[in-house]
């Protein structure tokens, strides 16, 4: 036996209470403002759609349209692989996974859109298309056949069309409720957002809505969509995007990239309007940034490039596509725009290749650390739970399996929880 240690010390217990006492506020702050991920499933994509086209079979259609697109273009796992240049052993399970993927669940979050994407109706057809939008969504949800997550996107907050986005938003709302309920995946976005008192009103707008269908309070939460300069940067220099999460009160779920009009609102020219413009590299790291820690998640945004015409063009248009998805990913923006159905194929076989690739070191490293068995990698609980994080992401959109995480992990799917942060999931994930 060593010699025991002589434990010395000088202050009082006193001394740790009262800077306990003097920091209660900050803990209390620290604890609203930042409570980490919520943990549940991030959807790695947003699918528009225009609320006139919306239909009950919109997201079979998708994957259908997707697959032919693959047998036209790609019919086999050599010819897709070659045309994004994955390697030998991803080519064949990420070509299987895509295509049982588009089969199983082509659509994994689905907006309505009433916005730039709907363009101008009467009042009475807006009416009728936001009312049938709420019918088939809850008709969906009913029958298993919907996305993970659904629902819509409004007009914006701004004086020329606050009083009809207000009323879409009723109307949609209302419908579901006749229909049973809120829906658990219902994800609703405000775009054009530009002041934080804004999105203060939305709060107010969904508290109202709230109280008048006796729903529990903050019930209801949505997306804030980035599409101004203004949003990133205020007239007296301060990060407009971390005060608008603050004014949502705790209902803001996610900031999402509107690559277009962000880029026009800078002047950017049409030809080099992209996700990958510097432009948009400052803002989504302003976004970041704002949102890092307050459980709000990040989005980027989306191509113009439509994979249609002659096989060459859409295999441009696939090459850009794919590139701009696995850009996005490296830079830890999970989720992004998809405005055509042949833009899956690309967004999945990314978004697969990018868990498959790294699934294999990222288990070890994860078992090395739970087993403290040591490695060439010092991994602390931060990276830990950075690779548990990365290992559930990928078993979410179906890249993964349990049972291959386990088997190289050691550990199940609580365990995997457990190191990714203490709430996770009230979703499924895909396919499992």
């Amino acid at each position: 036996m060593g010699q025991q240690e002589k434990v010395a010390t000088s202050l009082a217990g006193s001394v740790s209470e009262r800077v306990s006492a003097s920091l209660a506020p900050v803990d209390a702050e620290l604890a609203r403002r930042y409570p980490g991920d919520p943990g549940t499933r991030q959807p790695v994509h947003t699918v528009y759609v225009p609320g006139e086209q919306f239909a009950a079979d919109t997201i079979r259609s998708w994957g259908d349209r997707a697959l032919a697109a693959l047998d036209e273009h790609a019919p086999d796992a050599a010819s897709f692989a070659a045309v994004l240049g994955l390697t030998d052993d991803l080519a064949e399970p990420v070509y299987a996974r895509v295509r049982a993927k588009l089969e199983r669940e082509p659509v994994e979050d689905l907006r309505v859109d009433f916005e730039d994407g709907y363009g101008g109706r009467t009042d009475a057809e807006e009416d009728a298309h936001a009312a049938r939008a709420a019918r088939l969504v809850a008709d969906a949800y009913a029958h298993g056949t919907a996305a993970p997550y659904m629902g819509i996107r409004m007009k914006c907050m701004e004086a020329a069309v606050r009083d009809r986005g207000i009323r879409t938003l009723d109307v949609f709302l209302s419908g579901l409720m006749e229909a049973g309920g809120l829906p658990d995946g219902l994800v609703l976005t405000l775009p054009k957002v530009t002041y934080p008192q804004q999105v203060t009103a939305m709060a107010r707008l969904l508290e109202e809505f709230e109280k008048a269908r006796g729903l529990a309070p903050g019930r209801i939460g949505f997306e804030i969509q980035i599409e101004t300069s203004q949003s990133i940067l205020a007239a007296d220099g301060t990060a407009t995007v971390a005060r608008m999460i603050d004014a949502a009160e705790g209902r803001a779920t996610g900031l999402h990239y509107g690559t277009f009009d962000y880029s026009a609102c800078l002047g950017v020219s049409a030809a080099h309007q992209a996700s990958d413009h510097p432009a948009a590299d400052h803002a989504k790291a302003v976004m970041q940034v704002a949102a890092a820690g307050t459980g709000v998640r990040v989005s980027d945004g989306s191509t113009n490039v439509l994979p249609v015409g002659p096989t060459a063009k859409v295999h441009d248009a696939w090459r850009l596509h794919h590139g701009l998805t696995r850009r996005a990913l490296a830079r830890a923006y999970y989720q992004g725009w998809d405005m055509h159905p042949g833009h899956l194929p690309t967004r999945y076989a990314a978004v697969f290749a990018f868990y498959r690739e790294g699934f294999e070191q990222a288990a070890a490293r994860l078992a090395a650390y739970a087993n403290q068995t040591g490695g060439d990698i010092a991994d602390e609980p931060a990276t830990a739970k950075a690779l548990a994080g990365y290992l559930l992401r990928g078993l979410d959109c179906g890249a993964l399996d349990t049972a291959e995480v386990t088997r190289l992990t050691g550990l199940t799917l609580a365990g995997l929880q457990a190191y990714a942060g203490p709430r996770r999931g009230d979703l499924t994930p895909s396919g499992q």
